[in-house]
């Protein structure tokens, strides 16, 4: 098994667009990924925090998350949803995706088999990355 991320995705007024969502499936179809769970949560403006159901996001007509549907591992719990929201804003939702990263598990297992373990991980967020950038170009 290769390692095992999580995001949480706000999207502010609950506007969902699904511009995002066809990316995911071309990850999942090349199999650099595997979706382990997707659930969407809502923040209402009196801070109370409630799960969602998958649905036509950009109101279309058709179920953009259909390829989605019963993606879940037992991972995500009423805990985590409520984790998930202490970070939104009121009057958004969230997608909270936990994933496999598919790509790694060749790497992983061969690590293993030579004895080597995980000590420690993390992820440079974005922005950081950027003003890093933006600062040796500067300098």
């Amino acid at each position: 098994m290769g390692p095992i991320d999580y995001i949480v995705v706000e999207f502010p007024g609950n506007r969902m667009t699904g511009e995002g969502f066809p990316i995911l499936v071309d990850l999942v179809d090349r199999g650099l990924i595997r979706i382990l769970d997707l659930l969407f949560v809502r923040k209402d403006a009196d801070g109370s925090v409630a799960g969602m159901e998958i649905a036509d996001f950009d109101a279309d007509g058709t179920l953009d998350l259909a390829v989605f549907e019963g993606a879940s591992s037992g991972l995500l719990g009423e805990d985590d949803i409520e984790e998930a929201g202490k970070a939104l804003e009121p009057g958004n939702s969230a997608g909270i995706l936990v994933y496999e990263n598919v790509w790694a598990a060749p790497l992983a297992t061969a690590l293993r088999r030579g004895g080597a373990q995980m000590v420690a991980s993390g992820r440079i967020p974005v922005p950081a990355v950027l003003a890093a950038l933006e600062e040796t170009d500067a300098g």
